[in-house]
């Protein structure tokens, strides 16, 4: 009788024989993940050429587009779309046959000024804002129908004060809670066939997945098109613990919606919410107290992701190596996190391997 291995454990037993690191992995983590869920990425457009196109390709089968459909970007001013870069993005998914993520069209941040503003600078009215958004849901929905699989409709609308339960922006200062349900409603009529999320932060968190749960239960009692839940998994060594994990996702999952986990990092740091000032020292090195701590977190985070297979229906990595992150600039800007599974020379790290091991 032969003993086989999985691959992954096999390079780990070579590296510790030799004392070297682990060749480049042969497969991707699309090949590993084939029976259980799409794994993906957010990608910019000067991720589409070179080294990292061709890690996207070997390791992933989706893609988000980080920034290039949020409204600031793609809809600077009123009678103005700028569609270069998400039409990169598009046309190299398809190219290299990967499914696409939309994000977003409904968010507090990366907003047009001109959007909650009349000619005269004062606030629009409540009529003018949901026309505004529907216009814009409409256009740029439409203009990606058939290549997109599934859209982040409404984000982040959750407030940060656990005391209250929608976030103060413009949105809800003008229209109330309506733009949330008007959001998906635009976004369905758009196209029929897409899959429609609700996305957020920290939803592991047992008191704001409890005001989370509220607004989604809110929104299918109400018979609003929404299909699926985001978690976005901007985590850290500290967090989430399993049990926190597994009760999120139970939770949402009863409300009869798709789960994704849609902006997946693991920082060095635990979370912060303001910004401030680099300390001496900080994020100038990945140590191996680190290093062990992380590939933990990734390994008991991916087993909870593959006991939810039936529920989960994609992963996708909030950029694609520690070369650059958008928590380099936030909330420490200058600070590296290391929070990736590849490291700044586009290598597999030791959590990829935990990730892979199974």
């Amino acid at each position: 009788m032969k003993l086989r291995l999985p691959f992954a454990t096999l390079l780990l037993a070579c590296a510790a024989l030799t004392g070297s690191q682990p060749p480049a992995a042969e497969k991707g983590l699309k090949d590993y993940y084939k029976d259980y869920f799409p794994i993906g990425v957010a990608v910019g457009p000067s991720a589409l050429k070179g080294p990292e196109a061709d890690l996207i390709r070997q390791q992933f089968n989706s893609i988000t587009p980080e920034n290039a459909m949020k409204m600031g970007p793609i809809h600077p001013e009123e009678f103005r779309y700028f569609w270069d870069d998400a039409d990169r993005i598009v046309a190299f998914a398809q190219a290299n046959k990967l499914r696409v993520r939309g994000h977003n069209l409904c968010w507090h941040e990366q907003t047009p000024k001109w959007l909650f503003k009349t000619a005269e600078g004062q606030p629009v009215s409540k009529e003018v804002l949901l026309q505004r958004l529907h216009d814009h849901i409409d256009t740029v929905v439409k203009r990606y129908k058939g290549k997109l699989y599934a859209w982040d409709v409404v984000n982040e609308a959750i407030a940060d004060d656990s005391t209250q339960f929608l976030r103060n922006s413009d949105w809800y200062k003008i229209c109330g809670e309506d733009f949330i349900a008007k959001a998906f409603e635009y976004a369905h009529a758009a196209d029929p066939k897409a899959v429609l999320f609700y996305n957020d932060y920290n939803t592991e968190r047992p008191e704001k997945r409890e005001r989370v749960y509220r607004l989604l239960k809110k929104l299918v009692d109400a018979k609003v098109p929404i299909n699926a839940v985001g978690l976005q998994a901007h985590w850290s060594l500290q967090e989430p613990t399993q049990k926190d994990l597994r009760a999120a996702i139970d939770r949402f999952a009863s409300l009869g919606l798709k789960v994704q986990i849609t902006e997946l990092d693991v920082s060095v740091y635990p979370w912060e919410k303001n910004r401030r000032a680099k300390r001496p020292g900080e994020g100038d090195a990945y140590t191996p107290a680190q290093e062990k701590q992380q590939a933990e977190k990734y390994r008991m985070v991916f087993n909870v992701f593959r006991d939810y297979k039936n529920v989960l229906t994609g992963v996708t990595f909030w950029n694609i190596s520690d070369k650059y992150t958008w928590l380099d600039t936030y909330p420490v800007p200058g600070r590296k996190n290391y929070p990736l599974l590849f490291d700044q020379q586009l290598k597999p790290k030791k959590a990829f391997y935990e990730v892979v091991k199974f």
